[in-house]
């Protein structure tokens, strides 16, 4: 009996909307483990246990008919076109924002290559010139299914220009890939939401600076907070805002829902949480290395010049079937 090729349940244990459908296919799985050992152990039973393992087979594949008709069916998923690439340098001061700097560069490079659209929608410079963070808009087709295994903390190792020893330093800045779905079932209590304005900075001409068009977003409950200034008028940057706060908090929803889940999954590409070291960009060994699928890649300068493709390619490919592997030191 050839067995149909559905979505698996027990992936959307946390969507409310067929949770309940979820419970009833584990509580029939679990039926169909005893009739098997009901077979090995009492093989008198193996033409009753059959029939009832052919009855359960029966309900389970109108139970996930009946998800996928809700959910969505296997191979349709949606994915946005659209993503906000946040970038903040970690430990290493100056040579850390240096390094954020490059690693915004990479992306928005890949990203032009692609034919993707980019723009800057936040900045904080550091003092060499460095980001302390940024957040760039990257609009195009397959652009978060391409960039989303980039989240995680980057690390660099080089000697910095300012190093007259010639040592070689260690620095990290983190890197966030924040989908922008225009449909959520995310709903956020308006009063859970601190509102500031201020005065954007940079290019915009004189009303840009004097009028308070910069919009800060907080979400009392979680902390999160976001900011937009690339409009020019109060309500473009809080509808921008809102969109990105609106990412930020389901991902973080994602991310709960994963760590929670991770005991039980055998094969996942890490857990997407900002925290987990993923890769190491080794300049005097000219190697960049994810530490994720243990494969590293050379021609450093060609990758931090946006030719990121072979990377993001095995990434795809282990399509979450590595384990996060131990922090390399």
């Amino acid at each position: 009996m050839t067995e149909a090729k559905h979505i698996n349940p027990e992936e959307y244990a946390d969507d409310a909307r067929v949770a309940y459908l979820v419970v009833e296919w584990k509580r029939l799985t679990q039926s169909e483990k005893d009739a098997e050992e009901l077979m090995e152990v009492d093989p008198t039973m193996k033409e009753l246990a059959e029939k009832e393992l052919s009855d359960i087979a029966a309900q389970k594949d109108a139970l996930t008919e009946q998800i996928e008709n809700i959910v969505g069916k296997v191979g349709e998923r949606e994915w946005p076109n659209e993503i906000v690439l946040e970038v903040r340098a970690g430990v290493g001061g100056d040579e850390a924002t240096l390094f954020a700097e490059e690693l915004a560069s990479m992306y928005v490079k890949y990203a032009e290559a692609k034919g993707w659209k980019t723009r800057s929608l936040d900045q904080s410079r550091g003092a060499l010139g460095g980001l302390k963070e940024a957040q760039f808009e990257i609009k195009g087709t397959d652009c978060y299914r391409e960039l989303q295994y980039e989240t995680g903390v980057h690390r660099v190792q080089r000697v910095p220009a300012t190093e007259k020893a010639g040592r070689t330093h260690t620095s990290t800045a983190s890197v966030a890939i924040l989908p922008i779905y225009k449909r959520t079932k995310l709903v956020i209590n308006p009063g859970d939401i601190e509102i500031e304005f201020s005065r954007s900075g940079g290019a915009g001409g004189q009303n840009v600076n004097k009028v308070e068009t910069a919009v800060r977003l907080i979400h009392k409950p979680t902390g999160l907070d976001v900011r937009s200034t690339s409009e020019r008028s109060q309500l473009a940057n809080r509808e921008q805002a809102m969109l990105l706060l609106t990412s930020r908090l389901q991902q973080k929803m994602d991310e709960d829902a994963d760590r929670e889940r991770a005991s039980d999954r055998k094969a996942q590409l890490g857990t997407g949480d900002r925290s987990e070291k993923i890769r190491t960009y080794n300049f005097p060994q000219d190697r960049v290395t994810d530490h994720r699928i243990k494969e590293s890649w050379s021609n450093v300068p060609a990758i931090m010049a946006g030719r990121l493709g072979p990377i993001l390619e095995a990434l795809a490919q282990a399509g979450g079937g590595s384990e996060a592997v131990a922090e390399e030191e």
